[in-house]
């Protein structure tokens, strides 16, 4: 009960106003953490979508006829990025 007074504080202080109003409703660190996780990642839904659209996008990857070599490879890296961390997070969600 201690460990769990002590952890909601630690993210109490940790909040702007806005995000403190959305979790001041919990009672436990695990309410507080849930809430936020869905807040800022999304849901498994939200994740599976966002990760079903980035494989369409690195499906179809193509440079553009206005398109620079850099800024192709920035665009490729972003998408690459992004798979590798809702995959990560979705394996871990799963775990």
């Amino acid at each position: 009960m201690s460990l769990n007074s002590k952890a909601m504080n630690v993210l109490y202080c940790a909040l702007d106003s806005n995000e403190f109003n959305r979790i001041s409703g919990c009672d436990t660190t695990k309410q507080i953490w849930d809430k936020l996780q869905v807040a800022h990642e999304g849901t498994n839904q939200v994740k599976e979508s966002k990760i079903s659209m980035l494989v369409h996008s690195y499906e179809l990857f193509k440079m553009r006829s206005d398109e620079s070599i850099s800024s192709m490879f920035t665009r490729f890296t972003d998408i690459i990025n992004g798979l590798n961390l809702l995959v990560k997070s979705t394996l871990t969600m799963k775990w």
